[in-house]
C-alpha cells in the first residue's frame, strides 16, 4: 500500500512539474521564446505606463502579448483561426477566453464600434470651412500605397503588402480592421507599429516637416476660418457616407461608423448616446481590442525576421504619409494668389493622428513665428486623413480582399 501511495505521490508531482509553465519555458524545445516574448511585453508594459505611449491601447495590447506567451496557459489558440477563416467546431471545444474575444477583431466589429466613438470626439468644421484640406488628407495616404509597393517588391504576398502599408495612415483601428481581413498572422506586429509609430508622431515628423519647407514656408500666417453653421456640420456626415458608400462599398463599415458618431454629436437630439459611445462603449471595446490584439503576438508570429522587415517598412510608411501632405501643400501654394496661401506645415496633419498630428504643427508654427496660430487649420487635414485612411482600407480590400 505504502509502496502504491508513494509511486503515486511521486507520478503526481512529476505530471504537475512537467504541466507548469516553467518547466515548458525552460524545458521544452522553442521556451526560451516565450519567455523572449514576455520580456518584450513587459517592456511594452513600461512603454505605456512609464512614457506613457498611447497608453489606452498599448497597455491592453502589451498585457495581452503577456498571457498569450504564458506556457500552457491556453488562453489563445491560433490555430483555431488558421487559414484566415474561423473553425467553429474546434474552437466550440477548445478555445480560451482570449479566442472568443478575438472573434470581435476577426469579424471587424471592434474597429468599427471605435469609429463611432471616434466619430462622436471628432469636428469636422475645419474640413467643412476649409475643403481644401480633403486634398491634403488624400495626399497623406500616399505612403500606403508607396509601402505597399515596397513591401511586395521584398517578396511580401499583395494581401501582407497592403496590411503593411496601411500602417501609413497612421490609424490603429483602420489598420486592425484591414489587417484582421487581409493577413490576420500578421496583426500583432502591425498593430504594435501603428500605435507606436502613432505615440511618436512628435519625435518623426518635425525633421520631415522641416526638412521639406523653408523658413519662409513656415511662417505663412493663414487667415481665420469661417464660422460652419449647425446645418452643414449635421449633412456632411450623410452626404459623405452616401457618396464614399456608393463609390467604394467596402470602406462603408469604417467611413459609415465614423460618421454615425459624428451625426450623433452634431444634431444635438441624441445627447445621452454621443455620450455613451465617447465615454462607456469606447471604453469597453479599446480593451477587449487591445488584449485580443495583443495575443495575436504568439512568438512564433512575432519573432522572426519578417516582423523587423514590418517595423522598418511601418515607419517607412508614416514618413512617407507625412512628406506627401507636405508637399502637395506646397504645390497647391504655386497656383493660390498672396493672402491665401497655405502653410505647408499643416499638409503634414494629413496623418490621421488626431489630434496629435495638429499640435505638432502648431508646434512647428510657433517656432517659425511665435504669433502664428494653425491648430484649426491643421485639423481640417487632420480629420481628412482619418476618412482618407478608411478609403485607402476599402480601396486595398476590393482590390486584395
Amino acid at each position: 500500500m505504502m509502496t502504491f501511495l508513494s509511486s503515486f505521490v511521486g507520478e503526481s508531482i512529476v505530471d504537475f512539474l512537467q504541466s507548469s509553465g516553467i518547466y515548458r519555458m525552460f524545458v521544452e524545445a522553442g521556451g526560451w521564446k516565450c519567455l523572449v516574448m514576455i520580456g518584450l511585453a513587459c517592456f511594452l508594459l513600461y512603454l505605456a505606463i512609464k512614457k506613457q505611449y498611447e497608453p489606452l491601447l498599448l497597455l491592453p495590447i502589451a498585457f495581452g502579448m503577456l498571457l498569450t506567451n504564458l506556457p500552457g496557459a491556453g488562453m489563445f489558440h491560433s490555430e483555431l483561426f488558421a487559414g484566415g477563416h474561423v473553425h467553429w467546431q474546434e474552437l466550440a471545444a477548445t478555445g480560451g477566453l482570449l479566442d472568443y474575444l478575438y472573434l470581435g477583431v476577426k469579424c471587424g466589429i471592434y474597429p468599427c464600434l471605435i469609429f463611432i466613438g471616434v466619430g462622436a470626439m471628432t469636428d469636422f468644421g475645419p474640413l467643412i470651412a476649409n475643403p481644401k484640406s480633403f486634398l491634403m488628407g488624400a495626399a497623406a495616404q500616399i505612403g500606403i500605397f508607396m509601402t505597399f509597393l515596397g513591401a511586395y517588391a521584398m517578396g511580401f504576398t499583395p494581401a501582407e503588402a497592403g496590411s503593411i502599408g496601411i500602417i501609413g495612415g497612421a490609424d490603429g483601428p483602420t489598420s486592425i480592421f484591414l489587417t484582421a481581413k487581409l493577413a490576420p498572422h500578421l496583426l500583432g506586429p502591425i498593430a504594435i507599429a501603428a500605435y507606436s509609430y502613432m505615440a511618436l508622431v512628435p519625435v518623426i515628423q518635425p525633421p520631415i516637416m522641416r526638412a521639406l519647407t523653408t523658413d519662409k514656408e513656415r511662417q505663412i500666417k493663414m487667415t481665420t476660418l469661417r464660422q460652419v453653421s449647425k446645418t452643414e456640420k449635421i449633412i456632411f456626415p450623410i452626404v459623405i457616407t452616401i457618396i464614399i458608400a456608393l463609390i467604394l462599398p467596402d470602406a462603408a463599415p469604417l467611413v459609415g461608423c465614423l460618421m454615425l458618431g459624428n451625426l450623433m454629436k452634431e444634431c444635438g437630439v441624441v445627447d445621452r448616446l454621443a455620450k455613451t459611445v465617447q465615454n462607456e462603449l469606447m471604453n469597453i471595446v479599446v480593451i477587449f481590442l487591445g488584449i485580443t490584439v495583443g495575443a495575436t503576438a504568439t512568438a512564433e508570429n512575432f519573432l522572426n525576421l519578417q516582423t523587423l522587415f514590418i517595423l522598418a517598412l511601418g515607419i517607412v510608411a508614416f514618413s512617407c504619409g507625412t512628406a506627401g501632405g507636405v508637399l502637395l501643400a506646397k504645390l497647391m501654394n504655386v497656383f493660390l494668389p498672396e493672402g491665401k496661401k497655405i502653410n505647408p506645415l499643416i499638409g503634414s496633419a494629413g496623418v490621421s493622428a488626431v489630434p496629435m498630428a495638429a499640435r505638432v504643427s502648431q508646434n512647428e508654427g510657433l517656432k517659425a513665428n511665435p504669433s502664428n496660430y494653425l491648430l484649426m487649420h491643421a485639423m481640417g487635414p487632420n480629420v481628412s486623413g482619418v476618412v482618407g485612411s478608411a478609403v485607402a482600407a476599402g480601396i486595398l480590400l476590393c482590390f486584395l480582399g
